[in-house]
């Protein structure tokens, strides 16, 4: 698992049935591109946050492959059409196996 890696969520906590919303998401992550070597001439293995997905009610809404690329602290901004009370979960995929959550609940009022 990567030091310090903290996602962050920006979404609204009401909405009218039928209204479009903006989500916004960032992940502090360093990012290794695997390209680096370090001070003994091995290279630095490759270390990104190589997928992001987004449901709403268990239903996929964004699914983004990412690669090497990637900037560091990778940041999301994406609309969506909310038409009921809604639970939205974010989830951060690393190259190392470890998978970061967070989620959002969006209230129709």
């Amino acid at each position: 698992m990567a030091d310090n890696v903290k996602p962050r969520v920006k979404a609204p906590k009401k909405a009218a049935a039928g209204e479009i919303i903006v989500l916004k998401t960032l992940i502090s992550h360093a990012m290794e591109s695997g390209q680096r070597k370090d001070s003994d001439g091995n290279k630095i293995p490759r270390s990104i946050i190589n997928r992001f997905t987004c449901d709403i009610n268990g239903k996929n809404a964004v699914d983004v492959t990412l690669e090497a690329a990637i900037s560091t602290n990778p940041y999301f901004e994406f609309s969506a059409k909310i038409e009921e009370a809604s639970e939205l979960k974010f989830t951060w995929y690393d190259d190392d196996g470890s998978v970061y959550e967070d989620s959002k609940s969006v209230a129709i009022g």
